[in-house]
């Protein structure tokens, strides 16, 4: 066979590939933290003192920030491009940003009471909650989510500073760990970032 007949004969072939290719869609890409394991139920107090637990917001997608009210500087920014996110991501599909329930957990429960934590969140974004416990109950939650905090010495005047994991998650309908929000990169990344695994 000479080859032009075999140029010939594979035509027909690469036109077939090629259709094939056309008609075939990307699969959809995975949720980076698929399968971690972070999360689990539990339960603390709400803003208005009532028992909040992981398990009321079955069905809804969740964002997960652990932070403190008297926090200087770090809390409020993260806090604010994550809400900003949210609110940019909420105008452009009102039907899907009402299906995600965004969560301030404090890491200072000595100081943030329900009330402070009412006021704080009310600064960010109107369904944000603020939650909070016993050290013992936070110490559990933390740990279930991959977080960590510590209480630093007092400073000179009263107070002391908490570091802790700044870290803003996105959790699922059923509570699954999908991705960490880019809250470095701002509110639009933030709303790009909820755009893909939000459906």
């Amino acid at each position: 066979m000479n080859r032009q007949t075999m140029l010939r004969n594979l035509t027909p072939l690469f036109a077939v590939l090629l259709a094939l290719s056309a008609c075939t869609e990307p699969a959809p890409a995975e949720p980076p933290l698929a399968g971690a394991a972070i999360g689990g139920d539990f339960t603390l107090t709400g803003e208005d003192g009532d028992p909040v637990s992981w398990s009321d917001f079955e069905g809804q997608y969740r964002t997960v920030y652990f932070g403190y009210t008297y926090c200087p500087d770090v809390c409020p920014v993260d806090t604010q491009r994550a809400m900003a996110g949210l609110k940019i991501f909420e105008k452009g599909h009102p039907a899907l940003g009402a299906k995600i329930q965004p969560l301030f957990i404090s890491v200072d429960p000595a100081r943030d009471t329900p009330a402070m934590l009412k006021e704080f969140t009310a600064n960010f974004h109107p369904r944000l909650l603020g939650l909070t416990g016993a050290k013992a109950q936070i110490d559990t939650v933390t740990k279930a989510f991959a977080a960590t905090y510590s209480i630093g010495e007092e400073q000179p005047g009263g107070g002391y500073l908490v570091g802790h994991t700044n870290i803003t998650y996105l959790f699922g309908p059923e509570g699954e760990p999908l991705a960490i929000l880019p809250t470095d990169e701002g509110p639009e990344a933030v709303a790009a970032e909820l755009e893909k695994w939000v459906h």
